[in-house]
């Protein structure tokens, strides 16, 4: 028995929520399926940062899982997924994920995608970086995740805030070999539109 292509999107309250926006967007395009969780956190900085509301964010995904709902399916490795990408991921999550202390379903998840040998992308966003957060970010990579802080592209001489959000989210969907339309990609001096 097969299952469908699932993907978790994880959205915490870290400056730059729009990503996680965004990338349930791209994915409507795909055959993939969105199994959203999104932080209190998160919902508060849609408030502060544009003007999407949360069931906006929602209507978006394929599945919603509530934040508190520890016996979700994405809370179990018996569970297929792809795997999970959490943009914007805050350092609050990214501690909580690297020990194993999970506060609630987003952690939770990322730390079931993370035993299961499954790929998990942390879209950190913080800056500068302290030694701390480079030693979890550390740890994490050697437990397997993937530190993917959203950084532009400007090889792509993007005209807008759109277009980059957009290039740093195709390049993190690569990582799970799902394709979305204009990704401008190097090839050695020249570029190439997909």
């Amino acid at each position: 028995m097969s299952h469908p292509r699932r993907l978790i999107v994880g959205i915490t309250g870290a400056s730059g929520v729009i990503y996680g926006a965004r990338l349930l967007e791209l994915l409507k395009a795909t055959d993939v399926e969105s199994h959203l969780v999104m932080s209190k956190a998160a919902e508060l900085t849609l408030h502060y940062e544009t003007d999407i509301k949360p069931d906006d964010v929602k209507a978006l995904a394929n599945v919603v899982h509530a934040q508190k709902n520890i016996g979700a399916t994405i809370a179990s490795g018996s569970y297929k997924t792809e795997g999970m990408i959490v943009a914007p991921c805050s350092i609050k999550t990214m501690g909580e994920i690297a020990t194993g202390i999970t506060s609630g379903l987003l952690a939770r998840a990322a730390d079931v995608v993370l035993k299961e040998r499954r790929k998990l992308v942390l879209m950190v966003r913080e800056t500068p970086f302290h030694t701390g957060h480079l030693r979890t970010m550390t740890a994490l990579s050697e437990m397997g995740a993937i530190i993917a802080p959203p950084l532009p592209a400007f090889y792509a001489k993007p005209t807008s805030l759109e277009q980059m959000i957009d290039h740093s989210l195709a390049r993190v969907l690569d990582l799970f070999d799902i394709e979305v339309s204009g990704l401008v990609r190097w090839h050695g001096g020249q570029l190439e539109t997909e």
